[in-house]
């Protein structure tokens, strides 16, 4: 997703995230026509999401090692409205910081009681839930001893597929912030809306600890987006 620095996203080509060099495009992008087809169709039903979709702790008969917690917003647009019937979906790390993934080969153990995803539709107030366990950090040989930093992909698809964003989500206070070029990849003064709220409100007596984290969709407010291929 091409952006400028002036509005908060990221470059598509940020030197510092090598990778992105390789996948940004060379060329203008080409701006198809849109369809009232493509803004109305396939809708999202209620019948597609499952029960236990937007608890990533109940998908397995066991229970997923790991510091259990609860990430809870709101989907915006610039004016501040609530974005009715969205489509959420989270996809991230176990707690050693592995995929359960085929490309994810570093010595850090699966969970076979963790799979990592999630998805859920935003209520009438805009808002989500989602229960999972806080992903660990992962090297990733960006740059010399390179980790990423504790984080949660969001992807958020409007009530049509043809609209959709994709970006991250990182917890507070974490030391590996100041070397990662993918969150310092954009603006510093936009970087605080990609990093979650600890909320003593959201948290569980005994169960789990709670994250305030809004997504703004458009605006001077947005929240940055990631380019698709963001590890």
């Amino acid at each position: 997703m091409s952006a400028s620095t002036g509005s908060g996203h990221p470059r598509n080509d940020s030197p510092e995230y090598r990778s992105s060099l390789l996948r940004a495009p060379k060329q203008p992008l080409y701006i198809l026509p849109v369809r009232l087809a493509e803004l109305t169709e396939p809708l999202l039903a209620g019948e597609t999401i499952g029960a236990l979709d937007h608890d990533l702790t109940r998908q397995h008969d066991g229970e997923p090692l790991g510091e259990r917690i609860s990430i809870s917003g709101h989907v915006l647009d610039e004016d501040g409205i609530p974005l009715v019937g969205a489509l959420i979906e989270v996809w991230q790390a176990n707690a050693a910081g592995r995929y359960a993934h085929l490309a994810d080969q570093h010595p850090a153990p699966l969970d076979p009681n963790f799979s990592g995803a999630g998805r859920c539709l935003t209520g009438a107030d805009g808002g989500y839930c989602f229960i999972t366990i806080k992903p660990g950090a992962y090297p990733w040989r960006n740059h010399p001893n390179a980790w990423r930093p504790a984080h949660v992909h969001f992807s958020v698809f409007s009530p049509a597929f043809e609209q959709r964003l994709i970006t991250q989500m990182y917890f507070p206070g974490d030391p590996l912030f100041v070397q990662d070029p993918v969150l310092n990849s954009v603006p510093e003064w936009a970087r605080s809306r990609l990093v979650a709220r600890w909320s003593l409100e959201l948290t569980e007596p005994e169960w789990s600890l709670g994250y305030a984290w809004d997504i703004v969709v458009a605006g001077r407010e947005a929240t940055p987006l990631d380019d698709d291929g963001a590890e």
